[in-house]
């Protein structure tokens, strides 16, 4: 089939599919005239890539993370696992780092309802934030 066909039946972009194939994720063959073609398997493939990324890996894990479907092995499968348990650690600690954030802008956002409250009720102390 051909890259439109691709990107229709895979739910991407043909831009998204140009892009697999430069970071490694995906192949085709050519033609003659230079068209990339694409066996049927490439659909689940690339539906497999997207709830990769879907799951917040970015193209580099991916591409450490397809040997294990491309050659199935007990070894491969435990460097995946290991890998997808070293991204889960740094979404954990991305989100942790957020909630603090977002903590701290909630403490901003209270200071502020105080100081407003304070000024509608003739108080007028300073803002603290």
């Amino acid at each position: 089939m051909r890259i439109g066909e691709l990107a229709s039946r895979g739910g991407v972009s043909v831009r998204s599919l140009r892009y697999y194939e430069e970071q490694g994720l995906l192949t085709s063959t050519r033609s003659a005239g230079g068209q990339r073609h694409y066996t049927a398997d490439k659909v689940e493939r690339v539906r497999f890539i997207q709830r990769l990324y879907a799951a917040g890996l970015s193209s580099h894990t991916i591409a450490e993370l397809l040997p294990c479907v491309d050659s199935p092995s007990e070894e491969n499968t435990e460097a995946a696992l290991e890998r997808m348990a070293q991204e889960r650690d740094r979404l954990s600690e991305h989100i942790a780092s957020l909630i603090h954030t977002r903590d701290a802008l909630d403490e901003l956002m209270a200071a502020n309802r105080a100081h407003r409250e304070s000024l509608r009720t003739g108080g007028g102390a300073p803002a603290r934030f």
